[in-house]
């Protein structure tokens, strides 16, 4: 499956640029701290996609699926640290999490989607 043309897979990449210019704003001391661990959950969102698309097998593809899961729910607790420590203004806090539900829901939909062909 051509992983690039998934909507999944856009959108999760459209939630990795909204974290960086996003995080670019964060205090300069938590480069090597908050704002590098988000930025490493939300690039492991949509490469967990690709990855799971590049698999031999149904089973193996759910696994790297889940996998980005847990990461889109991890980016999202650090959204709220994030908040509750005021380095992100409350609008664009509001977005991140209407571009989390979104990847949500496209990506339950496909593991649902690969759990019906096995």
């Amino acid at each position: 499956m051509e992983y690039s043309k998934l909507d999944v897979w856009l959108e999760a990449r459209k939630l990795v640029n909204l974290l960086y210019d996003f995080s670019k704003l964060f205090p300069k001391e938590e480069l090597f701290g908050l704002t590098n661990q988000m930025r490493r959950a939300s690039i492991s969102i949509p490469s967990n996609i690709a990855e799971g698309c590049g698999r031999q097998t149904s089973k193996e593809t759910i696994h790297f699926l889940h996998i980005s899961r847990g990461s889109l729910y991890e980016l999202e607790t650090q959204f709220y640290l994030a908040f509750d420590q005021k380095y992100i203004e409350e609008n664009n806090f509001n977005i991140a999490l209407a571009q989390i539900e979104m990847c949500k829901k496209l990506l339950n939909g496909f593991i649902n989607y690969y759990k019906k062909i096995m």
